[in-house]
């Protein structure tokens, strides 16, 4: 959540300000600024609330700004409302120090009272105005430079931040700084850029540094230089990201979700085949990228898997597979739980965080817990470089490429299939599972795309099922088994970016208090792909439907006694049961694209919602 972007170069630095934040407005903002130095001139601040056109308008699309450094910032509200006086950037009293900032201060109330001792004034109801007041305190009282006031501010702050600033003694500079919350910085040709997310800067630059935790940079025309908490330099590893331009574009797709939706065939193949190897005439998991081996999987006494949303849905599907292939105990755990509930962790618990981002503040707090108590962490992760993929022992890297739109779909495919291959490995390494079957096993899972093809080259069906319910005020989705995992994510899909109501249950759960919410007209969505389950959530769906539910089913071909019960089915190629989630989450993701388009909503942006939620 909010985005933040920099830029020191020989160019005008508002127009690509305000492209950057363009491709960061994903992560969910409510206002809009940017601060510009043109040489030793004062810096010109802009702010807007709103959405960014708004500031794009005020400055002419960033021509009437001059200068070759700058900062920019889209804000999600925390502390103090949406408005242009609490929007970034935030400056000291005689705008000696200007700043952006990502995350929360949380100790800002005990830091603003020191302050206001020392006759520093505030004019908004931010945390990020304290930081930036401090950190010029710091830099007058004691008469350092820019780095050491920075350590200094950082030592004393509790919370997350990523903090952008440039100083009024340093002309064509901008000093940088990292907690939990991320930040890029690229080069390419003498200018310099710097951004929360890789998506912001990489039409300039796909060479990229990513700044540690608890560290510091300055950057300068075309070079960066990176400092620890002591004020020493350290050296910086350039990444190359492999992701292009063009794939975080909408390709002229209305909206990026649906791009994204589109492109599930191709980065599952991507993601397949980077861990699943041809070996003879068969077919076997190489988990050599990874860094875990087979010995190790088989000391693991049992997992937990801790995620958020989306994450925690694949979560679920997992428990189901790795339990029914490998016969581990699995428990699946809410992120923002499991670190405040004492966990009992054996010692050969392997610990599973998944994330698409690597950022995920409750993720990452889950994986440090885990850590702290001794666990070996594996992380899915769709991000190179991300603070969860430094921190774990293990790293399952997705190949997914830039999520722009909020409401994930490709990125929590890709995240489903790493745990079917992880579920294979570990039942292999368990002696649960002969090559034979492995190979059964890997030659249907890489038959997934092309059957996820054949769904979307049939949509058309589910946009006129959308139209006809984009009005409906409660919808439920029933499964059992993995179906229920699958329910859970269909009804996230649907709520996030429609706005209605919505909720998933385990079919059997109905008759526990939840058909007396149901009355003529409600829409139930049922999903039935496991076939030693299929004939009891029909029963369930018979239930609702006495009581007046209109029934929508989503079952797998063959299956076609469901049109008895369901007023609308849906059908998904065969597959092996245990990857049905892959299949059947397609038309799901359909439904809530269409019914959210037929409201007039926007898809990729949905209201209160941040794509990578960086705080607590």
């Amino acid at each position: 959540m909010c985005g933040i972007v920099g830029f020191v170069g020989k160019k005008q630095a508002a127009p690509v300000l305000l492209d950057g934040l363009s491709k960061l407005e994903y992560r969910g903002y409510d206002s809009a600024g940017l601060a510009v130095r043109n040489g030793e001139d004062e810096p010109v601040i802009v702010k807007a609330k709103g959405r960014l056109k708004d500031l794009a308008e005020k400055t002419d699309e960033g021509k009437a700004v001059f200068g070759g450094c700058g900062i920019g910032h889209t804000r999600w509200a925390t502390h103090g409302e949406p408005s242009e006086n609490n929007a970034h950037p935030h400056c000291s009293d005689d705008m000696n120090v200007v700043g952006v900032h990502n995350g929360i201060i949380e100790n800002y109330q005990e830091l603003k009272e020191k302050l206001q001792h020392h006759d520093y004034t505030f004019y908004s109801q931010t945390d990020t105005e304290v930081a930036i007041k401090l950190i010029d305190y710091y830099y007058k009282k004691y008469q350092v430079g820019p780095i050491d006031a920075i350590a200094k501010t950082m030592v004393r702050v509790r919370g997350s931040y990523a903090i952008a600033v440039m100083f009024k003694d340093y002309p064509g500079q901008i000093y940088v700084a990292r907690k939990d919350s991320p930040m890029v910085i690229g080069i390419k040709d003498g200018q310099t850029y710097m951004a929360s997310d890789v998506p912001a800067i990489l039409k300039y630059t796909n060479q990229i540094y990513y700044i540690g935790n608890l560290e510091m940079a300055r950057l300068d025309e075309g070079k960066v230089t990176f400092f620890n908490l002591d004020g020493d330099e350290v050296e910086k590893e350039l990444v190359t990201i492999d992701w292009d331009a063009e794939a975080a574009e909408k390709g002229g797709y209305e909206h990026f979700m649906m791009k994204e939706i589109h492109e599930q065939p191709k980065v599952l193949e991507d993601t397949i085949n980077s861990v699943v190897k041809k070996s003879g005439k068969s077919l076997e998991v190489d988990l050599t990228e990874i860094g875990i081996t087979e010995e190790e999987l088989k000391n693991v006494s049992d997992i937990v898997i801790a995620a958020c949303g989306s994450a925690y849905h694949t979560g679920m599907v997992d428990q189901y597979v790795i339990e029914d292939l490998a016969k581990v105990p699995v428990r699946v755990e809410l992120a923002s739980e499991f670190r405040y509930r004492k966990p009992l962790l054996n010692p050969n618990t392997l610990v599973i965080v998944v994330s698409q981002s690597g950022e995920t503040a409750d993720t990452l707090a889950a994986l440090r817990e885990a850590k702290s108590r001794g666990n070996k962490v594996l992380a899915i992760v769709n991000v190179v470089g991300s603070s969860i993929a430094r921190e774990a022992d293990y790293v399952f890297q997705t190949l997914a490429g830039p999520e722009i739109s909020v409401a994930t779909t490709k990125a929590y495919s890709c995240q489903l299939v790493a745990g079917y291959i992880l579920a294979i490995a570990l039942a292999k390494a368990k002696g649960q599972l002969d090559e034979k079957k492995e190979n059964e096993l890997l030659t249907e899972m890489r038959s997934l795309p092309a059957k996820i093809e054949k769904i979307l080259d049939e949509k058309e069906r589910l946009q006129w099922f959308a139209s006809k319910f984009s009005n409906v005020h409660d919808v439920f989705y029933i499964g059992r088994g993995i179906d229920y995992a699958i329910c859970l994510e269909g009804s996230l899909k649907l709520k996030e970016i429609s706005y209605i109501h919505s909720e998933a249950y385990a079919a059997g759960e109905l008759k526990h208090g939840t058909i007396s919410l149901i009355e003529d007209g409600t829409l139930v969505i049922g999903v039935l792909t496991q076939s030693g389950l299929f004939e009891k959530t029909v029963s369930n769906m018979v239930e609702v439907k006495s009581r007046g539910a209109y029934l929508c089913g989503v079952t797998s071909y063959g299956n076609y006694s469901l049109e008895d019960t369901a007023d609308f089915s849906i059908y998904v190629p065969k597959t092996d049961e245990h990857f049905a989630a892959s299949l059947a989450v397609i038309p799901l993701q359909l439904i809530g694209y269409y019914i959210s388009v037929s409201r007039g909503l926007d898809v990729d942006k949905p209201r209160n919602l941040a794509k990578s939620v960086t705080v607590e």
